[in-house]
């Protein structure tokens, strides 16, 4: 499972100077992939590398050999192909970007300032499941409503998840109109109007690689290896319909109206050396053997520093609300992909899973307002006075993320940012 080799060195430098720069996101070690056009162009693919996109298409036509999949406009072909493909992909392109390569001279003219390029999503996403596997969110959040008993007997044996929405999904850079939607009223009849208690969710998303056939469970360890990459997710949430519309059965339009994504896939590879032990905590059930591996205890988590920053129409700079991290994570990517097709469901590439709101265990590393303001009932105080419980139209939320550890090189994902806009006026039925 250990995939470290020449491309995770932290002496490399490239060509590209602002990849050499100590605080890129991208850096020769990260390579992520992403789908992007200039004006007046076709959608393509592409790679971050420092403050540029290298043109995958235009650099197969300067020459460089990577797999035909790479020049289509969208990434789901190449997911199909596997890790081997990967692997492959990563080593040829960073020998071609790194400094002293003789790719240099004919691939300047291929790279795009990422300033030029507007992004869209990466792939065509056939289906969306989001799980519930930050533990510090999901018994924070039961204490605020389940108080005697905060953490659903299940819990701790079962990935939990929903199916979210695919047409609503967005990339960083989103604008959507609160949603309308039913809620509590102050007597027994609910009302119908603008969400009062608009959230956003900290999460990771993971894109799934070659998929499985119908009836045929993933193990574990292709579980593992199958897994393409990951974006940061936005999961967007309505606390006031969500609270009226969530039993019996979950999650609807409470989450429906808007998802957002930062538009850069993070590979599996650039992440390894970031991985970490997967251990539960003392007294705590180990998984059942179907979710359970020595290599998903040995490496199975991942160290990614998460955080969430907000900008309001009044503020010139963003504020830092919350850190927290992705190795708290109840459940690894692994065992979201084994149990997901364990009863035979069919994974296909490109299929989208959130993980669920990744809080810290502290008061203050909360992956919500939800959470950091005690369920609406302690403001957060801002930067120039302004107070929030929930979020005003007018907002911009940022979701960042990076790795870094000593012996490697730090990468990060780039922004995930979405601004809630004003509603539209609610429908009059007429008598």
């Amino acid at each position: 499972m250990n995939d470290i080799d020449f491309t995770h060195d932290p002496a490399q430098r490239s060509w590209v100077t602002s990849a050499n720069a100590d605080a890129t996101d991208f850096p020769l070690q990260n390579l992520p992939f992403g789908r992007f056009r200039r004006a007046g162009e076709a959608w393509r693919l592409g790679v971050a590398i420092g403050d540029q996109v290298l043109d995958l298409r235009a650099a197969m036509a300067a020459g460089l050999p990577l797999d035909a999949t790479l020049g289509s406009d969208v990434l789901n072909d190449f997911m199909a192909l596997g890790k081997a493909a990967r692997v492959q992909a990563r080593a040829l392109l960073s020998r071609a970007l790194a400094a002293g390569s003789a790719e240099e001279a004919r691939l300047r003219s291929c790279l795009v300032p990422q300033r030029e390029a507007e992004m869209s999503l990466p792939c065509r996403i056939g289906d969306y499941t989001d799980f519930y596997t930050g533990i510090h969110h999901a018994t924070t959040v039961g204490k605020l409503f389940r108080p005697d008993n905060p953490l659903l007997p299940n819990y701790k044996w079962v990935p939990i998840g929903y199916h979210g929405r695919v047409s609503s999904l967005g990339v960083s850079g989103q604008q959507f109109r609160r949603p309308l939607g039913q809620f509590k009223g102050e007597g027994d009849e609910p009302q119908f109007g603008p969400a009062r208690r608009l959230d956003y969710e900290l999460e990771v998303g993971v894109f799934v690689g070659r998929g499985n056939a119908q009836g045929e469970p993933k193990p574990m360890d292709e579980a593992e290896d199958d897994w393409f990459g990951m974006v940061l997710l936005n999961d967007w949430s309505a606390r006031d319909v969500q609270a009226w519309e969530y039993q019996p059965l979950g999650p609807f339009l409470s989450k429906s109206f808007a998802t957002t994504l930062s538009p850069w896939v993070v590979t599996r590879e650039a992440l390894e050396p970031f991985r970490v032990p997967f251990v539960r905590p003392a007294g705590d059930p180990q998984p059942l053997p179907y979710l359970d591996s020595p290599a998903n205890r040995e490496r199975g988590g991942i160290d990614i520093t998460l955080e969430v920053w907000l900008k309001t129409a009044s503020m010139s700079e963003p504020q830092r609300l919350t850190e927290s991290n992705f190795r708290d994570a109840y459940w690894t990517v692994a065992q979201m992909l084994a149990h997901h097709s364990s009863n035979g469901c069919n994974l296909q590439p490109g299929d989208l899973l959130g993980s669920g709101t990744q809080s810290g265990a502290q008061p203050g590393q909360g992956g919500s307002l939800l959470e950091l303001t005690g369920g609406g009932k302690q403001p957060l105080s801002l930067a120039g006075g302004e107070t929030r419980t929930f979020l005003d139209d007018g907002d911009t939320v940022e979701l960042r993320a990076h790795c870094q550890r000593a012996g490697a090189r730090r990468i990060g994902f780039g922004v995930c940012a979405a601004t809630v806009l004003p509603p539209q006026s609610a429908p009059v039925q007429s008598h």
